[in-house]
């Protein structure tokens, strides 16, 4: 059926009898519906009626240069007239090989080999399997354990669970899945009176030492989410405890899994997260962003040392986990062209200008008496609202379409990660509407 041929009112009805919709209780659309989407282009979505909502959280935090980027879009359809899909066991292609050469000269040093799968979900299974199988092949099978930071979110499969401490994703699942322990998040809205980020960072950063030194024995792993912390409300922390973090994973013999999932590919001000600490980790992980937001793609790189472990005559003691699209051309075409885009275009300075720019225009938000803890690192941004109104995310989730806006807080955490094609006008609109909601919903 044609845009034209359709309303929002018919593809809602029809949404609501056929789809189950992620992460929602489906009652809650009796009262907050759905919004169907007809298109879009650029920072805008569109519905079936002509209105607007500015995409102020990148579709799920996956969208970088626009919808309906030209140049992705070409680099799609070239693709899509040579080769669609072909599996990767046994077979290979030019797409995967050139992001995976890529990606080797532009991750941090020792990081050499990619394994792909589709979600960030199945970059974490990846990642936590790989590092409990190289101690097993390693002569070192007790180390079957891992941590995570508290609060952290790593995804919602049974493993990616494991590692994850958001009891609203976690608990009805606990039979399934063996919770695996959490250090203190240094998470700097935790601080103490007078104390900085970066001693709050190290003070947290001695609780894990603690944790190690009583544990590394049995420990494979320590999963973090570099520099922000998604799910925990954008958390955000010091880069002084992801330095702590790798030479105490060094000294103990512990893999360290960088989950930049959500923070990789240039969301934290650099390409990754990883970069502004100066640190390499054992595993990195990207998902969301790697293709622009356009197709799944997900991927866990690691270093030749953990490869060659499973580099041996012995079937069993190769790496056997498989998907079917794993390195799907098209998928990865889209991250190659996302990647052009990045050099092409001087991305990562441009945001550093487009950051100080938006910090300069919000500062009335930011200084609005219910407005707590404003905060910025590369292009997201967050602030708590005090409210009266218990169900704050809802109402400000409603308020913000009225005002053709696209937010989803996290409880009563706002915040903003936009896509990086973001202009000053669409700044200036964000700043100062999101303003105006917040006033409405003291």
């Amino acid at each position: 059926m044609s845009d034209s041929t359709q309303n929002n009112a018919d593809l809602l009805a029809r949404s609501l009898a056929a789809v189950w919709h992620p992460c929602s209780q489906m009652k809650h659309y009796e009262n907050y519906p759905l919004v169907p989407i007809a298109r879009g282009q650029g920072v805008w979505l569109y519905d079936f009626d002509g209105r607007r909502y500015l995409d102020t959280v990148s579709s799920w935090w996956v969208n970088l240069f626009g919808h309906c980027n030209p140049r992705i879009n070409a680099a799609i359809t070239d693709q899509l007239g040579k080769l669609e899909h072909v599996m990767l066991a046994g077979f290979t292609h030019e797409p995967v090989v050139q992001l995976s050469e890529r990606l080797r000269e532009l991750a941090p040093a020792g990081l050499g080999h990619c394994f792909y799968g589709s979600d960030g979900a199945s970059a974490t299974e990846i990642a936590l399997k790989m590092s409990a199988h190289y101690w097993r092949n390693s002569g070192k099978p007790q180390k079957t354990q891992f941590i995570s930071l508290q609060h952290s979110y790593h995804g919602e499969t049974l493993g990616a669970l494991s590692v994850t401490d958001v009891a609203l994703f976690r608990d009805a699942y606990g039979a399934l899945i063996t919770q695996q322990a959490t250090v203190p998040s240094p998470d700097w809205r935790a601080a103490g009176i007078g104390e900085s980020a970066e001693d709050f960072a190290l003070r947290c950063a001695a609780q894990l030492e603690a944790h190690l030194q009583r544990h590394h024995e049995h420990l494979a792993a320590f999963i973090v989410e570099p520099l922000v912390q998604g799910a925990a409300g954008m958390a955000m922390y010091h880069p002084s405890y992801l330095r702590r973090a790798r030479e105490l994973c060094s000294q103990y013999d512990v893999h360290l899994i960088a989950d930049e999932i959500a923070v990789g590919m240039g969301r934290t001000g650099t390409l990754f997260a990883c970069e502004q600490a100066g640190i390499a980790p054992d595993f990195l992980l990207l998902s969301k962003g790697i293709t622009g937001g356009y197709l799944p793609l997900s991927l866990a790189m690691t270093t030749d040392d953990i490869y060659h472990a499973f580099y041996a005559d012995e079937t069993a003691r190769g790496f056997l986990h498989s998907h079917s699209y794993t390195g799907n051309p098209l998928a990865c075409r889209a991250a190659l062209a996302t990647l052009d885009i990045f050099a092409e275009d001087d991305v990562l300075n441009a945001n550093r200008g487009k950051a100080s720019h938006f910090n300069r225009i919000a500062a009335p938000l930011r200084d609005h008496p219910a407005v707590r803890n404003f905060r910025n690192t590369g292009m997201i941004w967050a602030f708590e609202v005090e409210s009266r109104h218990a169900d704050f995310a809802r109402r400000c989730f409603a308020l913000g379409l009225q005002n053709e806006l696209l937010l989803r807080p996290i409880g009563n955490t706002v915040y903003f990660m936009p896509p990086y094609a973001i202009g000053e006008d669409e700044m200036s609109m964000l700043a100062d509407r999101t303003l105006n909601i917040v006033e409405q919903l003291q």
